[in-house]
């Protein structure tokens, strides 16, 4: 991975006369809440900005001026706070706060995108995004998924972060929490709340998490990413030529 820093593409680290004309900004989304007794708090600002950062370097070695935000990192996890560290903003604060960041960027900022790495932030991202493009605002979103996920700090989530931040992976303490993917289990969780399905926390099976898995995992997301920007930047192209025509 090259460095952000040096390349330009990190918002915070740059200076206003630095910042590009009409760049892309992707804005990582993640939370603070329990991964289980194994991985840290902070795992899904962490995929998260890992993602953006990854795939801000393929944009601008194509010749795209785009920068990464810092991580919108306190998200809404109140599925999760019956653990201890939990820290949650809800839905209503966390989406008013993606609508306000994105006006005040595009005052500036060509597109927004929002990248997000936990579940329970989707109904904010949808509602902001819904209202900013009613707003007329050149704005989407991505979530780091896969097909087959591994739940909540299972497989794939322990694999990214023995890929992106070993150091911060407990792994002698991972061990396997509620395995079952009934079709009712999320319905069940936004009810009773993670622990009512998983005392541990642990939603999957971490057994068998790589660090070669991760970065497969990481590069599946980062494609994902570089096709929701092309959609964005597709559509105000598709736009401006219906106004031209």
């Amino acid at each position: 991975m090259s460095d952000p820093i040096a390349l330009g593409l990190d918002l915070a680290s740059t200076t206003s006369p630095s910042v590009p004309p009409l760049p892309t900004v992707l804005v990582p989304v993640g939370s603070v809440e329990q991964h289980g007794p194994h991985l840290p708090l902070d795992t899904n600002t962490v995929i998260a900005t890992a993602v953006a950062t990854r795939a801000a370097e393929v944009l601008h070695a194509d010749g795209r001026s785009i920068l990464v935000a810092p991580a919108i990192s306190y998200g809404s996890s109140g599925e999760h706070q019956d653990f201890a560290g939990t820290s949650s903003i809800g839905q209503a604060v966390l989406q008013q706060t993606m609508v306000e960041l994105a006006r005040s960027m595009r005052t500036w900022a060509a597109e927004v995108v929002f990248v997000n790495a936990h579940v329970g932030n989707l109904e904010s991202l949808r509602s902001a995004v819904r209202q900013l493009l009613d707003e007329g605002h050149d704005v989407g979103w991505v979530a780091c998924s896969l097909e087959e996920p591994g739940l909540h700090a299972g497989r794939v989530e322990t694999s990214l972060m023995l890929y992106l931040a070993p150091w911060n992976v407990r792994l002698k303490r991972a061990e396997a929490g509620n395995t079952h993917a009934s079709p009712n289990l999320l319905a069940e969780i936004k009810a009773r709340g993670v622990r009512a399905v998983s005392v541990n926390g642990v939603l999957g099976d971490p057994t068998g998490a790589s660090a070669n898995e991760g970065k497969a995992a990481l590069d599946t997301m980062v494609s994902d990413v570089l096709r929701a920007v092309q959609t964005v930047a597709g559509h105000k192209r598709s736009e401006a030529a219906d106004v031209k025509g």
